[in-house]
């Protein structure tokens, strides 16, 4: 079963993207370096509840 996640930016706490993952396959947080228009650069965005 697929579930939607919202990602942080690690630097300012936006919550900026949205996106879904496998809960059954991908037991851990996820983590991605995505463009954060509030940084106005690329950070480490994080998975969050």
């Amino acid at each position: 079963m697929r579930e939607i996640i919202t990602l942080q930016c690690s630097e300012c706490k936006n919550r900026n993207y949205s996106k879904t993952k496998n809960k059954k396959t991908t037991t851990g947080r996820l983590e991605f370096s995505k463009f954060c228009r509030f940084c106005r650069k690329h950070t480490s965005h994080k998975e969050t509840k």
